[in-house]
This record gives structure tokens, sequence and C-alpha cells, in this order.
């Protein structure tokens, strides 16, 4: 049995959809699905339980699935939003949550992979490197940054990261996010900006080292990012946090180009204003670094910006569909 912690989520549900596109049905999924839109998400899914979030750690924790026979835990299931002020919430949530799975799969010998995320690395200043040795320079810019760099000081000074992975996605995008609403990837967003107004709206810049919409961010496709994901699911002998991400930034500018290529339709981009809360925390820029990914032996190329969009817009937004649909 594979478990997947926020199965109903966004990459939780990609990656139990990839399972099964390799022939894996014995899934449990841990989720709530509360949204609409998460409940599309799990139609065309085969897995063989739905566990409520609420249920899950006292189970994990009573021994409920010692003997379950249980290979893998991915653990994506946390509370995602850049905006969320309750920390209590978030280390209920994302700390202590994630503490007690790394904790059961290393006794009982699961295979653990956990999602951090790029948000950890703040505004860059420190770079993107995942190696372990730099973790208490960094400076996450908001609270959900700070409850997953918790988990990765934690997990390393505990020795954890000698026997589980942690990947830092970066700005992932694709079908499944529906529910997401807010903390959709901007495609999401401004595919529903493009459809009703034809124009895509995009921030001034506030830094005089970026052009308006020449800020730039490491995209990376929903599909790589699962990929990435299995990979260290099926390599137990590679441990530790690993950035996932293309290892290329591209700009806002790129992505709105593309998705009016995508639509057949010329570009037609408006610069407005940044709301004055976010000028200060802003990330004009953010690329990994995936030379570490490489060493552990991944070799699978990423999905070109332009292609992916194209494929998203397309085959997703469109219609609105969902993976196995």
């Amino acid at each position: 049995m594979i478990m997947v912690t926020g199965g109903a989520g966004f990459i939780g549900s990609a990656i139990v959809w990839r399972l099964n596109n390799l022939g894996k049905r014995d899934i449990l999924i841990v989720d709530t699905p509360d949204h609409p839109q998460k409940e599309k998400n799990l139609a065309s899914l085969t897995y063989q339980r739905l566990v409520s979030i609420e249920d899950f750690p006292q189970q994990l924790r009573g021994g409920e699935y010692d003997s379950a026979g249980v290979e893998a835990i991915i653990h994506q299931g946390a509370i995602s939003s850049t905006v969320e002020q309750d920390w209590a919430r978030l280390e209920k949530n994302n700390i202590q949550y994630t503490q007690d799975i790394i904790r059961w799969c290393v006794e009982h010998g699961v295979r653990c992979v956990y999602a951090s995320s790029a948000a950890t690395y703040g505004d860059g200043s420190q770079g993107y490197s995942d190696d372990h040795a730099l973790f208490s320079r960094l400076q996450p810019l908001n609270l959900y940054g700070k409850s997953k760099l918790a988990v990765d000081e934690w997990a390393l000074a505990e020795g954890y990261l000698e026997q589980v992975v942690g990947l830092r996605y970066f700005n992932v995008f694709g079908p499944n996010e529906y529910h997401k609403e807010g903390m959709r990837s901007v495609v999401a967003k401004k595919f529903e900006e493009l459809q009703g107004s034809g124009v895509i709206e995009l921030f001034k810049s506030y830094n005089p080292q970026y052009a308006d919409g020449e800020f730039k961010r490491d995209f990376v496709y929903v599909m790589d990012a699962i990929e990435a994901t299995l990979f260290f699911l099926h390599h137990p002998q590679a441990n530790g946090v690993f950035n996932v991400g293309t290892g290329e930034a591209r700009s806002w500018n790129d992505v709105a180009r593309a998705m009016f290529a995508a639509l057949g339709k010329e570009p037609n981009i408006r610069y407005i204003d940044m709301p004055p809360e976010l000028r200060n925390q802003y990330q004009y820029f953010t690329q990994a670094d995936i030379t570490k990914l490489k060493n552990a032996g991944y070799a699978q190329t990423f999905t070109p910006l332009e292609d992916a969009i194209t494929d998203y817009v397309q085959q997703y937004l469109v219609s609105g569909k969902h993976l196995g649909a």
C-alpha cells in the first residue's frame, strides 16, 4: 500500500493519477474533499480507501497501520496558503503532522517522501541551493515558508534526512489545481482573466533591476513535479532535501505570451500597480539549483515552459478537465 496525504489536492491527486497509470491501485488517500473541485480531482482516480485528515494522525499514532504492509507515505498534505497568519494552526498541520509521519516511517522502515517548499528560500538573497549546511541561513518571507523550513531543520538535526526525502517544489502549475482559488498558479488565474477581458494584467516592477513583467520564477509543470517525486519513491538510496524545479527562471511576460499563443491570440498585456502590502516581500527572482537532483540520478528533462502552458491551456483549462477524466 502507498499512502498519499493531500491526495485530493493538487500535486497529491496528480501523484495518485500517475500511480494509477503505472498500475498501482492499492492506495490510501488522506484528505478531506471539502471543495467540489477536490471531489472532481478524485472522481477518476482508483484507490482503496479515503481517510479524513482529522482521523489519520490519531490512527497512525494508535498503531492502526503498523501491520498494514505500507510501502511508502508520500506526504503532500499541508496548509499551503502563503498568507496564513495563524502560527498555531501551521505548527499543528504543517510541522507536527509532518514530524509524526516522518517518525512513523523511520520506525517502521517505510519510505517517506514529504513536501517542503521553495518558500523556504525567502527573498533568494541566500541563493537557492538545497545544501543542508545552508538551512540556517534561510529567512522565509511568510509563515508558510517558515513552517516548511522548520521541518527541514528538525529532520536534519534529528538525523532523519539520512533516511527520508523532502522536496522543495518551486512554482508548480497544471491540472487539478482548480480548488486552490487564490493560491492557484498564475497560469490558472490569468486564464480566467484572458477569457473574460482578452487582457492579462501583470504587476509593475518596483525593483530597478527588473522591467515591468520581467521578474522571473522557476515554473515547473505538475507532470514533471510528479515524475521527480516518484523517482525518489523508487530510489531509496537517495535521501535528503532536494529542489524540484526546471533550473531555468522565466518571466511573467514569457508566461503571458505563451498563454496568448496557446489560444491563437495576439499578446495584450497591461501593467498594474502592485498592492503596497506586497512590495516589500515580493520575490523578483527564483531559480532552483538542481545540481543535487541530477547528481541523485534524476535524468529526465523538464517540459519547456511554452509546451507546458500549451498543454495545460488546450487540454485542461479550456474545458475545465481534470486528470484522468
